[in-house]
């Protein structure tokens, strides 16, 4: 009896004990997740990525210091350098927010962060992927439809450009294209590209109905469609439908501009130029 006494008494000791050098390693974390904070507030991202790794370390499952750390090697990912170190840290970033997904795979900050990563890359069919991942876990983000749309004119205004340069068009020649061969082979390889693209920015539009970068959006890609028209007519009515786009996020914007206090800014130039 005595035996078991003493036993119990051991494995209650033990067990205090793994439960004290837990929560002294939780607190450990804690710390170094502050201290990583205070580094990323002040864009010190190397030193922060050194306290962010140590407070994963100390704690594997600790969600909040694995995201810092993950977005910390994303600060520091310039966008189109191609150099192995940049790419590292491309990869460092990825791999954390993949492991962030592992544990917790509807974290929406963790999708929508390797979505804009891998827009960044201009892996665009990645990207879209990824921000149809996150529709499925925030249906009511506007953002990730209004990117679809963008990933949409990615792919599509480079190829559009191209074809009429080889038609020996300008960019300020007016269309339709009327080599009709040319037409049938854009509209077989991108006529969806736009339709989903455009259905992804009547989404964003219906989340937010003064989505003006949304607006600037449907004016390009229903703009450069109308070059697919079949006839001078549709082509017309389609650019009426993008001058119509144009105006509507002008107005928009002065809307949005009237309502802000005086001082905090006025209308902006963001939406891309007209084509």
């Amino acid at each position: 009896m005595k035996r078991k006494v003493l036993f119990l008494a051991a494995c209650v000791g033990l067990c205090l004990i793994v439960m004290f050098s837990a929560s002294c390693e939780r607190l450990k974390a804690r710390d170094h997740l502050n201290k990583g904070v205070q580094a990323f507030k002040n864009a010190q991202y190397p030193e922060a990525v050194e306290h962010f790794k140590i407070s994963v370390d100390l704690d594997p499952t600790f969600p909040t210091a694995r995201l810092y750390l993950a977005t910390a090697y994303m600060m520091q990912y310039i966008p189109g350098a191609d150099s192995p170190e940049n790419n590292r840290m491309a990869k460092a970033a990825e791999d954390q927010f993949m492991e962030v997904l592992r544990q917790d795979p509807s974290n929406s900050v963790a999708i929508a962060s390797i979505a804009s990563l891998k827009l960044n890359q201009k892996q665009f069919d990645e990207a879209a992927n990824w921000y149809k991942k996150q529709i499925a876990v925030d249906p009511k983000n506007k953002e990730a439809y209004y990117s679809l749309g963008f990933i949409a004119w990615s792919k599509w205004y480079p190829a559009l450009m191209t074809a009429r340069a080889k038609l020996g068009m300008k960019q300020e020649d007016p269309g339709p294209i009327k080599d009709k061969k040319v037409v049938a082979k854009l509209q077989e390889e991108y006529s969806q590209v736009i339709d989903d693209g455009i259905k992804g920015l009547e989404k964003a539009l219906e989340i937010d109905k003064e989505y003006d970068d949304a607006m600037a959006y449907m004016n390009l890609l229903v703009r450069e469609r109308a070059d697919l028209a079949p006839d001078a007519e549709t082509y017309k009515k389609e650019i009426e439908v993008a001058d119509n786009w144009v105006q509507k996020a002008l107005e928009t914007k002065k809307v949005k501009a009237a309502r802000m206090p005086a001082g905090a800014g006025g209308i902006t130039n963001e939406q891309p130029a007209q084509q």
